[in-house]
């Protein structure tokens, strides 16, 4: 049993978490949860022993000065609360790490007890995935979850991925089994410019989230920071014939393949949105009032927003991941040798990352890294997560 102390009682508490790595498109998700602890200035009241689940020689602790006295940061996973207030208060225990490289089913038994502890109702867990999507388009973002009962009560997709897994689908199947909730929001970034950072997929997994869990976020400069990435995007694009020619036809098969979801529903939850946030907001950012940048940010059609690290994994069974293959296939030439932001061969054989929900290879898992990283991340390519790490 974990003790907490200086904790207070937490009101309908939802655990919110992020992990760098294998599962952080253009750093997406993590930047997110990083997001909630600034504006809602977050108490840390724990942080996870990283003697016990990371390999220093793949993250390595780094060393700086504080008032001429040295200091040694060491890669872990750290827990902070963060208190909402206002006329529906709800607080959320933020959890940021980096992806373990080690023993994850007890990585994840040990954030559950903080779960248990806490009284967390849900668990929600931010990912990040390179897709065939053009950058001009509002983020995808799917939701999806293990729990039957939970996808048709909150309008998920339950999972039906099979293949390697992040700790973003361990943790999601260790909730399951504990008889937590647990949902899986993942955003999908341009593969031909997933450098990080990407405000724009940061953006849209921060409104999912909102709509998820009913609180008013306060975004500061994220909607503006998102104008001006596409507008980068745009200028560098347009440079290079090929690649605008390239972006044009996956705007072509994202237009065609979305346009029967310009539904009335959808339609409802953008507007009920933007009432929410004329409203006075839950948060410290005081009245929620719409800017310049949400119509521009988000797609009345989908209910979603529009508005980049190494290339990284799928989620667990992202919806329409197949169709995306089949256009991938037929419609969608190959992204030219001049991608936006570098080559556009996402091969995570360049880093450690890779989508893992797509077949192609240009965004596959590392499949040529050393074998003692493999895609469980704990040097087992059987995904025995609980292993000791082969290195």
């Amino acid at each position: 049993m974990i003790e907490l102390e200086g904790v207070p009682e937490l009101i309908d508490p939802v655990m919110v978490a992020a992990f760098e790595g294998w599962n952080d498109a253009g750093d997406a998700a993590s930047t997110a949860v990083a997001h909630l602890d600034r504006e809602w200035k977050g108490e840390v009241f724990a942080a996870l022993d990283a003697e016990d689940y990371y390999d220093f020689q793949v993250n390595r602790p780094t060393v700086f000065l504080d008032n001429g006295v040295r200091k040694i940061t060491w890669p872990t996973t750290r827990l902070s609360v963060v208190r909402v207030g206002g006329d529906k208060p709800r607080d959320l225990v933020l959890v940021r790490g980096i992806e373990p490289s080690m023993r994850w089913r007890s990585f994840c038994n040990e954030l559950l007890a903080f779960a248990h502890e806490l009284g967390v109702e849900m668990v929600v867990i931010l990912g990040a995935l390179l897709g065939d999507t053009p950058h001009t388009r509002p983020v995808p973002v799917s939701g999806v979850t293990s729990d039957p009962d939970l996808a048709r009560t909150m309008d998920l997709e339950e999972t039906r991925y099979e293949g390697p897994t992040g700790i973003v689908g361990i943790l999601q199947e260790a909730c399951t089994h504990a008889g937590v909730p647990a949902v899986s929001l993942w955003a999908a970034v341009p593969h031909y410019v997933s450098q990080p950072p990407n405000p724009k997929a940061t953006l849209a997994l921060l409104n999912r989230l909102e709509d998820l869990i009913g609180l008013r976020i306060p975004l500061g400069e994220l909607p503006e920071d998102a104008r001006a990435w596409q507008v980068g995007v745009d200028q560098l694009a347009a440079e290079d014939s090929e690649v605008a020619e390239y972006v044009q036809t996956l705007e072509e098969a994202r237009d065609t393949a979305e346009l029967p979801e310009a539904s009335g529903e959808a339609i409802a939850r953008e507007f009920e949105r933007y009432l929410r946030r004329r409203e006075p907001g839950t948060g410290p950012g005081g009245p929620g009032v719409a800017t310049e940048g949400d119509a521009f940010l988000r797609d009345p059609g989908s209910g979603r927003t529009r508005p980049p690290k190494p290339a990284q994994p799928g989620p667990e069974s992202v919806p329409g991941a197949e169709a995306a293959e089949d256009t991938r296939d037929s419609d969608v030439p190959e992204a030219p040798a001049g991608s936006v932001g570098g080559s556009p061969d996402t091969d995570a054989g360049d880093t450690d990352t890779g989508p893992e929900s797509s077949t192609d290879p240009s965004t596959g898992p590392d499949t040529d890294a050393d074998p003692s990283t493999g895609p469980d991340g704990d040097g087992d390519a059987d995904g025995d997560a609980d292993g000791e790490s082969d290195k």
